[in-house]
């Protein structure tokens, strides 16, 4: 059996309003990072592929595990949050959320995605085509593949193997933890969904302070 083990980044910088001052671990998602690396070098097998997104805060993720040079993907990189939003606020007048909003604003952004009413950098079907395209990849049977990556991949991997609607892909999209595992088991049936949001490193009672979700 195959293994793919998606590890969301740790916690960026959650003060930021456009996706390049967002590009960077605080100092806690730094430690969340040494933190996982850590649990996995005491408790897991070698790795046979370590991948990672471009972008930085999932470069210095996948460096904090213990990996400075993984196989660099892009498909691999977030959603243009950012820019959905502003276009989800020009097409339908919805404001950028604050924390308290978040909830509710994910799923209208998902669907108008879906929809192709809003647009950032690219369509819903085209980040849906690239995240599926690197699962498909990654899913070798017998190879352990561990995958840097941010939640909007993680919830589209998800979407794919269960076959969630924008609206539930949305709800898989928002506990999702920053430095948490989640699992992908691949059987001779195809990929199969393991394990999800787990937090192994952070479940200690000096770490209730490190379980973010931005």
């Amino acid at each position: 059996m195959g293994e793919i083990v998606l590890v969301r980044h740790g916690q960026a910088n959650s003060s930021a309003t456009d996706e390049e001052s967002y590009d960077r671990l605080s100092d806690l998602g730094h430690q969340q990072a040494r933190w996982l690396g850590d649990y996995l070098r005491d408790r897991e097998a070698p790795f046979d592929k370590v991948m990672s997104g471009s972008l930085r805060r999932h470069r210095e993720t996948a460096a904090g595990i213990g990996y400075d040079d993984p196989l660099i993907d892009p498909r691999l990189n977030e959603m243009d949050y950012f820019n959905l939003g502003q276009s989800l606020q020009d097409v339908h007048g919805v404001p950028f959320p604050g924390p308290e909003e978040f909830a509710a604003h994910v799923p209208q952004v998902m669907e108008a995605w879906h929809r192709a009413e809003i647009k950032g950098v690219e369509t819903f079907a085209s980040f849906e085509d690239r995240v599926t395209s690197v699962l498909q990849e990654a899913a070798t049977p017998g190879v352990r593949v561990l995958c840097v990556t941010s939640g909007g991949v993680i919830g589209m991997i998800i979407r794919h193997l269960l076959d969630l609607d924008p609206t539930r892909m949305a709800h898989v999209l928002l506990p999702i933890l920053n430095s948490s595992v989640h699992r992908v088991h691949v059987i001779p049936q195809g990929p199969i969904l393991a394990s999800f949001n787990a937090i192994p490193h952070l479940d200690l009672a000096d770490r209730a302070h490190a379980k973010t979700h931005y």
